[in-house]
């Protein structure tokens, strides 16, 4: 599924959270592609911006377009290997605000699904217990407002669409998600209600714990 079209924000241009001889926090806005897509008109990106001031920033791992947030980019092949190591082994730490459609009956809890990619629809996941692969995501509310409600993400694993998929599952879709919601939930906001707004790791250089916070803008 191309993109029909591709307008990202360009204020602020970089929102950067830290930055040191070794690596970059940044906040990532909605709408902005993680790495440059295949088409020409696709290619701004945070790692293209990134490049430009600091040549040798690369990426470790990615948000969806529409997702906002915290990423971080090393500057050096050694911080490059120890961050890359760390996302694969799981060793860092991610937690997401997201608005729900809805309300949940429970305060809290865990979803656990196997996912893959539905090749026909993609860039669309799916559920598919004999082929997926393993995916959890635990939960917790924080708000429960009329129509919908305001909780805490935090995954296990980090499968493509992870959290949207199992949101959708749960019965109660994010709010502004142009691949999963229904029509409702998807009218009730222009974004995506999906922001990773803490993020933690051990420091490639120092090997102390680090952790950084982006405030949210539909909280």
């Amino acid at each position: 599924m191309a993109l029909l079209y591709y307008h990202p924000p360009l204020d602020p241009y970089l929102d950067i959270i830290y930055r040191d001889d070794h690596l970059l926090v940044m906040n990532k806005p909605s709408g902005l592609l993680s790495v440059p897509g295949k088409a020409e008109d696709q290619k701004d990106s945070l790692q293209l911006r990134c490049q430009r001031v600091w040549p040798t920033a690369t990426i470790v791992h990615r948000l969806d377009m529409a997702t906002s947030g915290l990423m971080v980019l090393p500057l050096n092949r050694e911080a490059q290997r120890h961050l890359a190591r760390q996302f694969q082994e799981r060793q860092t730490q991610k937690r997401y605000l997201t608005r729900i459609y809805g309300q949940p009956r429970a305060s809290h809890g865990s979803i656990e699904l196997p996912l893959i990619c539905d090749w026909p629809n993609r860039p669309k996941q799916m559920v598919d217990f004999n082929r997926g692969k393993p995916s959890l995501t635990h939960w917790r509310v924080l708000e429960k407002r009329e129509n919908d409600t305001l909780m805490e993400l935090t995954p296990v694993t980090g499968r493509s669409h992870q959290l949207r998929v199992h949101m959708q599952h749960l019965g109660h879709p994010i709010l502004g998600d142009r691949l999963y919601a229904h029509p409702e939930a998807l009218s009730m906001a222009e974004r995506l209600q999906l922001h990773a707004f803490q993020l933690g790791f051990t420091h490639p250089e120092s090997g102390q714990w680090c952790q950084f916070e982006a405030p949210c803008e539909f909280v």
